[in-house]
């Protein structure tokens, strides 16, 4: 039977390594954490059971979201093709990137965001404003709603695309969405009606 929406499950990608976690890393590719891959694997058979099959798999450019994905077949859910979608990769920190947390306040131009090193209009040189991000990944979002009407999309993305996701669906802006939790590993489910976006959980971690 097809569903009379578009199904998208969100997955933010695993934890990464602790030095990477002290800089500012945006869309560069870092490696994810060993150990807390292997400490996770409950969590990642909790998914295998819980996402829909069958579904069609997307991961970002990023290795993080790809191993992160190959976690969850690892762990029980049967292997798929991932299909790589470039629009929904992380937030571009241009310049920024590698830049440690606590020298990001000397660079900005505006006032940091009380959940985010950056407020939702900071576009640092050569990268992207959390709108910017909003502005690609939500026609990113309905092209693959078109493509795979009535079908559910697994997504294995990052923290800023999923708020941008969010922020497209909910027709709020950056600076709003900016102030939703999403933790690593925590699933957020969404469906595009012919009418509309429905939200129906956002950072769903029912294994804690």
């Amino acid at each position: 039977m097809v569903m009379p929406y578009t199904g998208f499950w969100m997955i933010r990608h695993a934890l990464v390594e602790e030095n990477a976690r002290a800089f500012l890393y945006g869309s560069t590719d870092v490696e994810l954490c060993e150990s807390t891959l292997v400490a996770q694997v409950p969590v990642y058979q909790a998914l295998a059971r819980m996402l829909p099959r069958p579904a069609h798999w997307a991961c970002t450019p990023l290795s993080r979201t790809r191993r992160t994905a190959e976690a969850i077949f690892g762990a029980g859910y049967p292997r798929q093709d991932l299909q790589v979608v470039d629009a929904l990769i992380e937030q571009s920190m241009g310049e920024w990137h590698g830049v440690p947390h606590g020298k990001v306040p000397e660079k900005l131009t505006q006032p940091a965001h009380p959940f985010w090193p950056l407020s939702g209009s900071e576009r640092p040189p050569g990268g992207e404003s959390m709108q910017d991000v909003i502005g690609r990944v939500g026609p990113a979002l309905e092209r693959l709603a078109e493509a795979h009407r009535g079908e559910n999309v697994i997504a294995v993305s990052h923290g800023g695309t999923i708020r941008a996701a969010l922020a497209h669906a909910l027709g709020i802006a950056a600076s709003n969405a900016l102030h939703l939790s999403v933790q690593n590993v925590s699933l957020t489910k969404m469906e595009r009606h012919p009418d509309g976006w429905k939200v129906v959980s956002v950072n769903e971690m029912p294994w804690f």
